[in-house]
């Protein structure tokens, strides 16, 4: 596995190295060893799956707050995604600040989101399915959310989300001075 270091503290993009014969392609997704290595010290809690049947789907933007702040493995097992992550974290140098990557299930790429941190996702193909895994349990109280297009950010996604939940398009705007942290 190849670590590559983002534009946010705590945010890697993970490469596979795949292993091709006869019968396919074989990556290892996770290994607990090579992210110790690399500095990246992440226990699985809870594994989810989900497939989003519609290019143009977006969900975020998400979060947990202290004492449950969840890391997350993103993957994108089929079809191609963005993702946007916002960094939270108010002691750090890219506090508010946000990066985007672009997640195939071909190159078969793994994001590291760290705590702290938002994410949210637009598919860019039909049928998309993305894996996550969380460092924590989902805490129904911790747990929160900001609008996808929140004017504290400008994020120019590549395309207008077509499919969004109700949940997702009615969260506020995140209030910078009180959002908790």
């Amino acid at each position: 596995m190849k670590f590559y270091k983002q534009d946010i503290e705590g945010v890697w993009l993970i490469e596979a190295e795949p292993i091709t014969d006869d019968r396919g392609v074989f990556r290892r997704h996770y290994c607990q060893e090579e992210y110790n290595n690399n500095g990246l010290k992440f226990r699985i809690a809870q594994t989810n799956i989900s497939k989003n049947l519609k290019k143009h789907t977006l969900r975020g933007f998400h979060y947990q707050v202290k004492p449950f702040e969840e890391k997350k493995i993103l993957a994108c097992l089929q079809g191609f995604l963005y993702v946007v992550i916002v960094d939270l974290r108010s002691d750090s140098s890219t506090f508010l600040k946000y990066i985007s990557i672009e997640l195939s299930s071909e190159e078969g790429f793994s994001l590291h989101v760290p705590a702290g941190c938002a994410n949210a996702y637009l598919t860019l193909e039909n049928s998309t399915t993305i894996l996550y895994h969380m460092s924590e349990f989902f805490d129904a109280n911790s747990y929160r959310g900001f609008r996808y297009n929140d004017p504290n950010f400008s994020i120019n996604w590549p395309f207008d989300p077509q499919v969004i939940s109700l949940k997702d398009q009615n969260y506020p705007d995140l209030d910078v001075n009180t959002f908790d942290k």
